[in-house]
């Protein structure tokens, strides 16, 4: 049985992955809509993808970024997502790849 000290020495903290962590992403990942509560207390909804074993969140602006670029290339299997910023300034780029 691990003692406080050693808990705690081996503790990480929960950390929320994003789609910008991924090199490559498949187009057809599964996807579903979670909740959640923020530092205020309010619930609120995010999409999250599941790929490989890890639950990434999926910010709306990448999903509407997608659903533009499938106009114009609708046999999209593979994209890129590129992040700047943090916070409520984050800004998503989707790099389509194939």
């Amino acid at each position: 049985m691990a003692n406080l000290k050693e808990t705690a020495q081996a503790y990480e903290p929960k950390k929320t992955l994003n789609i910008a962590d991924l090199e490559r992403v498949p187009i057809d990942v599964p996807m579903s809509k979670v909740s959640g509560t923020n530092q205020e207390g309010k619930d609120f909804e995010y999409y999250v993808a599941e790929f490989e074993g890890s639950k990434y969140r999926v910010p709306v602006t990448v999903i509407e970024a997608i659903k533009t670029i499938m106009e114009e290339k609708p046999d999209l299997k593979t994209i890129r997502v590129k992040k700047k910023g943090s916070g409520m300034g984050t800004e998503y780029t989707v790099v389509p790849l194939d």
